[in-house]
């Protein structure tokens, strides 16, 4: 179980490190390409969305394991 914890906090470590990529592109975008680049924001804010989404299962599955350890 250990080991789950483990691969959990790495996991949970690399897609904050993605969705803060993300958020930093669409923070880009928003300081300095609109309204021109308008068209890029949805696809931008999607994969941000993405990103964050997947931060959040992983961070809430570690907290399950993290609790069962407990």
């Amino acid at each position: 179980m250990t080991e789950d914890v483990q691969y959990l906090e790495k996991e949970v470590k690399r897609l904050k490190r993605l969705a803060n990529e993300h958020a930093m592109a669409l923070h880009d975008l928003i300081e300095d390409n609109l309204p021109a680049g308008y068209h890029e924001l949805l696809g931008i804010a999607q994969a941000t969305y993405v990103a964050c989404k997947n931060w959040d299962d992983a961070h809430q599955k570690l907290l399950a394991a993290q609790a069962q350890l407990a």
